[in-house]
Parts: structure tokens; sequence; C-alpha cells
């Protein structure tokens, strides 16, 4: 069986088409005409009829190409890194569409249409000026991968806990939320969750109900504390707080035992609960910049423990657990 492969036209610093592109010997399936120098496109690529990607990533795009409109059959369509200030009214006539990448434009809304393509599995609309995400989302139940980061979001739509196959990843970093909705906590499949560089001063409950949690970045946010039920995240392998007001960490946290990495590094903690002794798993341990005084002596039976970073704190005395860790090749710093 013959099989296609992608017309790759990629850093050719093209300013127009070459006409063997809609000219080419045999159906097109993918076009890659990624980080050229295109403002427009010519209306010869509505011929394509059997494309079904089209990776037009870092060009000089100013507005989204009506004549891509035409190409019903795309399921993939990636227009990362232009110029591109809004999509279209009639976006959903790209009614196969899987898999859209629009971030690093221009965008401040999003059409009524994208949320009526209901089969797409990964949404990137990263490093745009949007304010506000319908409560439509919900209707992405297919969604494996969803991307909102760097925009400028004040709050994030309850219905996101209605997508069930969100699996991949969850990125909501760096807009202006100063809170997540509880049904954040249904999103029971998620392996990856970033909330950094928001304004969040707590979070709620529900978040032990991600179960499938892998790894948690919450760093430079305005976190006090944290909830019980972080300890029931039983997958979690990396937990990024660096950069809150935290005072202490809850005991729960002591539960988590498949944490390899903890970053606990500018906070206000004064002190370390006896559960981290729990973590048997942990190999990387973050307390730089904090207000220690002391360290538990059981952190060195810690048994994975590769580094154990204490610097900027003023700890008193000398620790015997610092010296057997150090025995044992762990790194500490102080």
């Amino acid at each position: 069986m013959k099989v296609n492969r992608p017309l790759d036209l990629a850093w050719q610093g093209l300013t127009a088409l070459p006409e063997s592109v809609w000219r080419a010997d045999g159906p097109v399936a993918e076009l890659l005409l990624d980080a050229n120098r295109l403002r427009e496109l010519p209306e010869e690529i509505g011929r394509l009829a059997s494309l079904r990607a089209l990776h037009l990533d870092g060009n000089e795009l100013e507005r989204f190409p009506a004549v891509l409109l035409r190409l019903t059959a795309l399921e993939t369509l990636f227009l990362y890194g232009n110029r591109i200030d809004e999509l279209p009214a009639d976006l959903d006539r790209l009614s196969r569409l899987r898999h859209l990448a629009a971030g690093g434009n221009r965008l401040t809304q999003v059409p009524d249409a994208l949320w009526r393509l209901t089969g797409l599995r990964s949404l990137n609309l990263a490093e745009n000026a949007i304010t506000e995400i319908s409560e439509e989302i919900g209707r992405l139940r297919e969604l494996r991968m969803l991307d909102l980061g760097h925009n400028s979001l004040k709050e994030v739509p309850s219905a996101i806990g209605d997508l069930p196959n969100l699996t991949d990843y969850l990125y909501l970093s760096d807009n202006g939320l100063t809170a997540v909705p509880s049904s954040l906590g249904r999103l029971d499949r998620l392996a990856y969750l970033n909330l950094t560089d928001n304004r969040l001063s707590e979070l709620p409950d529900s978040l032990g109900g991600l179960a499938a949690l892998t790894e948690l970045r919450l760093y430079n946010n305005q976190l006090t504390a944290l909830p019980a039920t972080l300890g029931r995240l039983a997958s979690l392998r990396e937990l990024h707080l660096r950069g809150n007001r935290l005072t202490a960490l809850p005991e729960s946290v002591g539960d988590l035992r498949e944490l390899r990495v903890l970053d606990v590094r500018d906070n206000l903690l004064t002190s370390l609960p006896g559960s981290l002794r729990g973590l048997v798993n942990l190999t990387h341990l973050d307390l730089r910049n904090n207000r220690l005084r002391e360290i538990p002596g059981d952190l060195a039976d810690l048994p994975r423990l590769e580094k154990l970073d204490l610097r900027w704190n003023k700890l008193y005395g000398h620790a015997e657990a610092l010296d057997r860790l150090r025995a044992r090749g762990c790194v500490v710093l102080l």
C-alpha cells in the first residue's frame, strides 16, 4: 500500500507558496509550512481536498485564511505563533478537526463555533489575550489536552470539570486567576496540572479528587495553606510550590508515597511535618529561602533522597541528620 509522505516546505523562507503545492503528483495529506514568512495563503490551496494536516506555525499571518474553511478533511490545524486576531464565526465548518493550535497569536475572544468542534482532542490557545472562556467548553468531551496558559483569564468556567477524557495536561498558568472551581476535582484521569503564576490564595478541597495526577505545579501564587485532601493524590510524583506564602505543610503530605520531587522554595515555613518520613520515594527536596531553624532528624531516613537544599534558612546548631545524609551520598546544600 502506498503511503503518502508529508509535503515538507518548512524553514524555507517562503513569502508565497509555489504552484507545486496544489499541483502535486497525487493527493497531499499533510503539508508542513512552519517557520516561513507567509502573510496570506492563495485561493488555490483550497484544491487540496485530501489534506488532513496543515502546519502553519511561526509565519506572519495577520488573519485566519478564509480559504482554509474549504479544507473540510482537515483533522490537524496548527497556527501557533502568527498575528491572527480572531477565529472565524463559522470555524465549525471544519467538523473533522481533532487538533487545533492557535496559541501565540492576538486573540482576545473565542467564537462560539469553537465549542461546536466536539471531536477536538487537543486545543492550544495559549499566549493570547483571551479574557473569557465560555461554559460551552464542556461540550468538548473528547478533549485530552488543553492549554489556556498565558492569557488574561480572571476565572475558569465550572464546565471544565465536564471534560472526562482530559488525561494528558491542563495548562492554566500566567492568567489572573484568584480561584479555581471545585469541579476541577472531577478530572480524575488528568496527569499534569499547571496553575503557576496566578493569584490563587487557596485551593478547593476537591483537589484530592485528581487521582491520576503525577505532576502539580502551583508556584508563584499567594497560597497560605494547602488542603488536607492533597494527601489523596496517590499517583503524584512532582509537587512544585515555590514562591507562595505557606507557613506550614499539611500532615497529609506524608501520604504522597510516589512523590519524587518536592519544591517549597521561597515560602514562609518555620517547621516541617513529621509525616515527611513517609515520602519513601522522594529524591529531591528544595527548602531554600524559608524560615526554618531546625529540621526533623528522620529526614535522614528517607531512603532515596539524593539532594536536600536548605540554603538561605537560619538553622540552629549542627544537625547530625545532615551528616548521615552526606555519608550515604545525598547532596546537602546549606
